[in-house]
């Protein structure tokens, strides 16, 4: 599926959705790798098939083979990693923040590609997934690597674009309209 077939499946209620799906490549701050990265990786944590193949079809060249296979591991690690340290927030008894997690999460350290592409995609994850101690700790390492708060805006927004787009494509009217 491409991104114009996707767009045609949105509702005219979710006009503003079309528009803003067409403005992912078009971030200033971030790099196109960045840009694409961010969208596949928010399209896996939104968990639609048809937004993943769209978007990763749309990715094209903009994300190497080894690009393609970080933005999944981002999305892979922040799926485990989210609910783990959501729960170890929101939890009444702080203790658990001290306990050691015992996940592993090698692929943080080496991710095949430059560890901000990595950091802006978990953090992308990580709005998606809702989890605060997830965003503060990448937020945070992307500041220390001199990354600007445009650039971080733009793959906040862009993953909350790709999930708007995946939660109005699960509406099960669409599903019966079609």
């Amino acid at each position: 599926m491409s991104l114009d077939a996707l767009k045609e499946r949105l509702p005219d209620y979710a006009k503003d959705l079309k528009l803003n799906l067409s403005q992912i490549a078009s971030s200033t701050a971030l790099t196109p790798q960045q840009a694409w990265g961010s969208a596949l990786a928010s399209a896996l944590a939104s968990r639609n098939a048809e937004v993943v193949t769209a978007i990763d079809a749309a990715a094209g060249d903009a994300l190497s083979p080894d690009a393609n296979k970080a933005a999944r591991a981002a999305a892979a690690i922040m799926a485990m990693n989210n609910i783990y340290y959501r729960f170890t927030h929101l939890a009444s008894n702080k203790d658990f923040m001290t306990m050691p997690a015992k996940l592993r999460m090698n692929v943080i350290a080496n991710p095949g590609v430059e560890k901000v592409d990595f950091e802006l995609w978990s953090l992308a994850v990580s709005a998606v997934n809702g989890c605060g101690r997830c965003i503060e700790a990448h937020e945070q390492e992307l500041f220390k690597a001199g990354v600007s708060k445009e650039a971080i805006q733009d793959a906040v927004r862009i993953a909350a674009i790709v999930h708007a787009v995946a939660a109005t494509l699960d509406d099960p009217q669409l599903s019966a309209a079609a």
